[in-house]
């Protein structure tokens, strides 16, 4: 009976192609029916070939629980389209029924069906293009919206636990702070990297405990941004990166509060806010760090704030294609551990020389200058094992009381007798093996203030420092590092008489020997020490180009 009314329906729909005739095998019983339903459709559009199914027998007295049950489920003989979808209740289909859309190019249908290799199991529905085309949209629709209800059950209950957005409910409290309750989203990333540095240095100078030591190494990338509201009213903002550019970038903070247009309180903010000014005689300000709240009482509307500025502005001024910049220098900011004098001498004279600019009246010419310094980098060429003593060569006054001063007028090796008692009495201290044991048996002579031992010293070349010949100090083009060790052997010319401090490597061929050099720097340079009075206090870096033009300090 069914394939009787689908045939008779697709005869009556295709009058436009009479060139192709269709026959049709009809049963005893679809016959009347078939005659029924063409007389039908002759006078009405096309409509889905389920509206042209025939009366079934008997339907009278089919229960109605049985043609419209309260839980569908899919009839194995499709009888309308809604037959050809799934519901819940029903078994999934055998992998080797297939549901199949075929367009007939000879009919302009589509044919839907369900197939079992290729062959139609029962009678194939047949639609229109217009037909079809609303059939899968309504289809694809109810599959969307089925996924999307499916996705709102699988999430339902979990919302109030997301800790990126977390939402609750005032209650009551809702009259005060109005509609919405409490919603907080956090979003950022936090990166936390640890770990230990140790360090051990094999240098006989340096006291046991100070060889080895360990450091911890810790290292934080953290942005985070976190957004809370309470109600319509009062908003939060908090946000905190440790890569910003700028230190207020870093940390920004902001709780405000915004009220109705009835209420006298119009806007309270706490934390960062800014303190814009309508007026131009009166500047605004931005970047502070307090609170800020405007009133307003009738027509008066007052902004007040209470707060702590965290900017700065500068002016900068040009004239004939030359930029003026004013700027200031902390006078503790000098360059440390880069600038020496050669002596006590040099530092006592060094202003009496500069009176005369640009004449220097120092009366001294330095010839030659050997700089030592500890070997960090592992090289093997141009070293030496040297002992570096704090006193050598000062004619002025000396540290350590055991030598005394010979009345040199300028330093030298036999300014006092430190040199001498080295060379003929603890000459033994030139095996560095047996420096520590030579030199310490001394009574108030003591290794890392009166002197330092240093294994393969390393010799700096020429193009490491710079040296003023006439006021006598060294400038070396990097810093030392803080338990770095300096020293030097320098020959100048003073009066017409050439002075020497210290041993070069040539007047002790024997490398096996260590030299007698001046200490410029120990390896715990302070305060108390012999010598810090020789690193120059007085040399500051003020940008990578300075013009001495109009230039002024």
């Amino acid at each position: 009976m069914i394939m009787a009314a689908v045939a008779s329906y697709a005869i009556t729909q295709t009058p436009q192609r009479p060139q192709r005739k269709l026959s049709v095998r009809k049963t005893r019983d679809a016959a009347p029916q078939r005659d029924a339903n063409a007389d039908a459709n002759a006078n009405r559009p096309d409509t889905l070939a389920i509206k042209a199914q025939p009366k079934l027998e008997n339907e009278d007295s089919i229960p109605d629980s049985l043609l419209h049950p309260r839980w569908k489920i899919q009839r194995t003989l499709p009888i309308t389209l809604d037959d050809l979808d799934q519901n819940a209740a029903d078994l999934k289909r055998p992998d080797n029924l297939k549901q199949d859309v075929v367009y007939n190019d000879s009919l302009d249908r589509y044919i839907i069906g369900s197939k079992i290799s290729d062959s139609y199991i029962n009678a194939p529905f047949m639609m229109t293009q217009e037909e079809y085309r609303k059939w899968s949209e309504r289809r694809m629709m109810n599959q969307f919206f089925r996924k999307k209800n499916d996705e709102i059950y699988q999430a339902k209950g979990k919302e109030k636990f997301d800790f990126t957005d977390m939402h609750f409910d005032l209650g009551p409290a809702e009259k005060i702070f109005g509609p919405g309750g409490v919603r907080i989203k956090t979003q950022g990333t936090a990166e936390l990297k640890f770990g230990a540095t140790m360090k051990s240095i094999d240098n006989p100078s340096l006291p046991v405990r100070n060889r080895k030591t360990t450091t911890m190494d810790f290292d934080e990338k953290i942005n985070v941004s976190l957004n809370g509201r309470v109600g319509d009213k009062v908003n939060m903002n908090l946000n905190y990166n440790t890569d910003a550019t700028f230190d207020f970038d870093a940390q920004s903070l902001k709780l405000k509060y915004d009220g109705k247009e009835d209420e006298i309180v119009k806007l309270i903010e706490a934390g960062n806010v800014s303190f814009p000014s309508n007026s131009s005689l009166v500047r605004g300000a931005s970047s502070l760090f307090g609170l800020r709240t405007d009133l307003q009482f009738g027509k008066l509307k007052l902004q007040l704030v209470a707060s702590q500025k965290k900017s700065s502005s500068k002016s900068v001024s040009s004239k004939g294609g030359k930029q003026f910049t004013p700027f200031e220098i902390d006078a503790a900011n000098y360059e440390e551990n880069r600038h020496f004098f050669l002596a006590q001498y040099f530092h006592d004279r060094y202003d009496e020389s500069m009176r005369s600019l640009p004449n220097l009246t120092s009366g001294i010419t330095i010839n030659r200058v050997e700089v030592w310094v500890t070997n960090k980098s592992g090289v093997t060429s141009n070293t030496r094992n040297i002992i570096a003593l704090t006193d050598l060569g000062e004619n002025n006054r000396v540290s350590n009381n055991l030598w005394g001063i010979t009345g040199q007028p300028v330093p030298a090796n036999a300014a006092n007798s430190e040199y001498a008692a080295m060379t003929s009495q603890y000459a033994a201290a030139r095996d560095i093996d047996q420096t520590s044991t030579v030199l310490d048996g001394i009574a108030g002579f003591v290794g890392g203030s009166d002197y330092e031992k240093l294994e393969r010293a390393r010799l700096l070349n020429s193009s490491e420092y710079t040296v003023n010949k006439a006021l006598g100090y060294i400038s070396l083009k990097t810093s030392l590092q803080t338990d770095q060790v300096l020293a030097v052997a320098y020959e100048y010319t003073y009066g017409g008489v050439t002075y020497q401090v210290g041993e070069f490597a040539s007047d002790i061929t024997d490398s096996n020997k260590a030299l007698y050099v001046k200490a410029l720097k120990n390896t715990s340079n302070n305060p108390h020490q012999g010598n810090w009075g020789l690193m120059m206090k007085n040399v500051y870096y003020l940008a990578s180009s300075v013009e001495k033009e109009k230039f002024r300090l």
